[in-house]
């Protein structure tokens, strides 16, 4: 069998021990160790160690070290140990831990739930307006945290009951807080794009400025979707009455904004602005935006040692898991493109003929499909670099290419039969909350994804006109 071959059989385990279930982490440390061993073993380097030995007469205890060392005298033991350096000392990286804790102390701030009353209080007047808080608050707690896990099921214990019981149709309901929940993983500060700009080594800071715009236009579609449904049917989102809203004067809601939006908006604002202004780096800002998190809990009065100790667990537990799929990310590819794997599938692509518009298609089909059993973070450290090195042949640019992943990866929480998204809502949901509901409340978002990456392919400059205002072309 030849070295390609093996390459190929090494990507057929790997994605075989994920749908079996293994560790993906490991599985990727463990096949890129394994194969690598083949790929690196030099058999006469071993044997001339041990016929020197008995040459010299060595006795049997001597000959036995020799051969256990000659047997782990192999590269890709150097290389493991290379790219778990890499890895741990890479600057960019060090801005996951530091987001994870500021999304994570947010979190437990009770911030949402005040946030979100607020909101409906405001938006009162508004087609479908429980709806319409549920996905601002949504989107302006999952630009905080990036977790969409935590998003949606937090959103789902304070939102759905109360949109439920207000009458709401509980498709229309579910579907927002799922899709509103997702939006974190594209609008900066994003820990998706860190991953992604780490891998790709592409600028972490422009691609905050890339997928700012894009990220405000999806969320802008969604909430185009949620008001439109509602003036189309009333029945979905019934008014509320004045019992449920109670009676506020405009100097009280505003003092309410205040004290609930305002300081969760001006983090959030202060890290990004921090980043796309150069005032800071990522890493920087994420160090502003935990202290920032920590102070605004405080502030809160919801500071305690046992919500500290548990963001700080969450935070230590997700960036382990982060870099570990990174290493082994890293080494798995190593072998691979040693093997041969990555030339096979570059000079099979390349012998497609494809346009670069079908190339795109192709690669956001392929990441569509890997959205449905894959969590974001396996699809980018394994799969990405996998398409990289066909970007240059196709004249796209990484980040345009990244964005679009993105945009993309919003459909692996909001696709059936896998969406993670469902699964989070109907863990907590009530009881009448039936699956299916859920997975039929969120298909009409999925086709908001899949518009706004048309959108953004038709006019790339929603991409590109940030970070060419900002940073030049």
């Amino acid at each position: 069998m030849s070295d390609p071959a093996i390459a190929v059989l090494m990507l057929l385990v790997l994605i075989l021990a994920i749908f079996l279930g293994f560790p993906v982490a490991f599985t990727l440390m463990a096949l890129g160790v394994a194969f690598g061993y083949y790929a690196y073993f030099d058999p006469h380097r071993m044997w001339r160690a041990f016929e020197r030995a008995v040459e010299n007469g060595a006795d049997g205890w001597t000959l036995t070290e020799t051969w256990v060392g000659g047997f782990f005298n192999n590269r890709i033991f150097d290389l493991f140990v290379n790219q778990t350096f890499s890895v741990i000392s890479n600057d960019v990286l060090t801005a996951i831990p530091l987001f994870l804790f500021m999304g994570y102390i947010v979190e437990r701030s009770n911030i949402v739930d005040r946030l979100f009353k607020t909101l409906f209080i405001a938006t009162r007047n508004l087609p479908g307006s429980m709806a319409v808080a549920a996905l601002v608050t949504c989107t302006l707690f999952a630009t905080a945290t990036g977790i969409v896990g935590a998003v949606v099921t937090l959103m789902g214990l304070l939102a759905l009951p109360a949109m439920l019981k207000a009458r709401y149709d509980v498709r229309y309901a579910s579907g927002v807080i799922c899709a509103g929940g997702t939006l974190g993983i594209l609008i900066p500060p994003s820990i998706l794009l860190i991953v992604y700009g780490a891998t790709a080594g592409v600028s972490v800071v422009r691609m905050y400025a890339a997928a700012l715009l894009p990220g405000l236009l999806l969320a802008g579609l969604y909430l185009i979707y949620v008001i439109g449904r509602a003036v189309l049917n009333p029945n979905l989102a019934p008014k509320p009455s004045k019992e449920e809203v109670g009676d506020h004067s405009f100097l009280e809601i505003t003092w309410m904004m205040v004290t609930s939006f305002l300081p969760l908006a001006l983090l959030i604002l202060a890290v990004l602005g921090a980043i796309l202004f150069g005032f800071a780096t990522p890493s920087e800002a994420a160090a502003i935006g935990a202290l920032g998190g920590v102070l605004l809990a405080a502030a809160y009065r919801a500071l305690t040692w046992q919500r500290l100790k548990e963001s700080t667990y969450l935070t230590a537990r997700t960036t382990a898991m982060v870099c570990w799929l990174f290493v082994g990310s890293a080494t798995f590819a190593s072998v691979f493109a040693y093997l041969g794997g990555q030339q096979l599938v570059g000079d099979f692509v390349t012998g497609l003929n494809m346009s670069p518009l079908m190339f795109l298609i192709v690669a956001q089909l392929i990441i569509f499909i890997l959205g449905w059993p894959l969590e974001w973070t396996e699809i980018i450290v394994i799969f990405i670099p996998i398409f990289l090195p066909l970007l240059a042949h196709f004249e796209i640019d990484p980040l345009f290419f990244g964005v679009l992943v993105a945009v993309n990866l919003q459909t692996a929480f909001l696709s059936p039969p896998m969406a993670m998204s469902a699964y989070y809502l109907k863990g907590i949901a009530p009881p009448g909350v039936q699956l299916p509901d859920i997975f039929y409340g969120m298909m009409p978002y999925m086709l908001i994804v899949i518009l706004c990456m048309v959108i953004l392919y038709t006019f790339p400059q929603i991409v590109y006109g940030l970070p060419n205002m900002i940073y030049g072309g």
